[in-house]
């Protein structure tokens, strides 16, 4: 079904088939942020997601370039994820998003943040146990920014005093950044990304086919608390 604005195409709704459920989603014909269509990527993380559900169940979890939305919109609807997203400072990407949740029947609307990496971020005091992304890794003139942003996602964590983490069974304890991706980037421009996050005093950690986990550094002991 094709959308028209004007007498210019602006968006395309398809049909896609992620596990269990078909979704509809409205992709942009154009977006200027590279915010407009579903990646190959996002199914694949899907499926990880989906053979892995420690990962996510019972977090409070917050997608950075969510673009259409169609990942956080079938989290919710099949985990009923406590899911926010996010993408740049851009109205249009957030009234799609919206509009891709009620056109799947996630009403209320998923909560929306606009953020442009590298700007201040909205929350002061971040909450949300698991950070989560596909196929974000296209530009590396942004991955100083995306590293700052998620840098303060991390640090600047203030879990919820209610909440129980005796049932984690994902061998997570903190904040993570859990992300994946399969469009084709430049040669070790991956490696730029993750030397970045070690140099930011992250710890990267390869699970699975590009899948990574990426978590603050905790402090070394000292050498004499070491010897207790």
């Amino acid at each position: 079904m094709l959308l028209w604005s004007g007498n210019q195409e602006s968006f395309v709704e398809r049909k896609h088939q992620f596990p269990s459920v078909e979704l509809i989603i409205r992709e942009f014909s154009f977006h200027q942020f590279n915010a407009n269509l579903l990646w190959p990527g996002t199914f694949a993380f899907v499926d990880w997601l989906v053979h892995h559900r420690s990962w996510i169940e019972g977090k409070r979890v917050l997608e950075l370039g969510s673009g259409t939305g169609a990942l956080a919109v079938f989290l919710q609807k099949s985990f009923q994820l406590d899911i926010t997203t996010t993408d740049y400072d851009d109205a249009e990407i957030e009234e799609n998003i919206a509009y891709n949740c009620r056109m799947n029947d996630v009403t209320p609307v998923l909560p929306h943040i606009r953020h442009s990496w590298g700007d201040k971020f909205p929350v002061s005091h971040p909450n949300w146990d698991l950070i989560i992304a596909s196929d974000i890794l296209l530009y590396v003139k942004q991955y100083t920014n995306l590293i700052k942003s998620l840098s303060f996602l991390l640090k600047c964590y203030k879990p919820r005093a209610q909440m129980d983490r005796n049932d984690d069974k994902s061998d997570m304890t903190g904040p993570a950044f859990l992300m994946s991706w399969r469009r084709r980037i430049g040669k070790d421009d991956d490696l730029l990304f993750f030397n970045g996050c070690e140099e930011a005093g992250l710890n990267v950690h390869h699970l699975d086919s590009r899948v990574y986990c990426i978590k603050q550094k905790r402090p070394q002991p000292s050498e004499a608390g070491s010897n207790i």
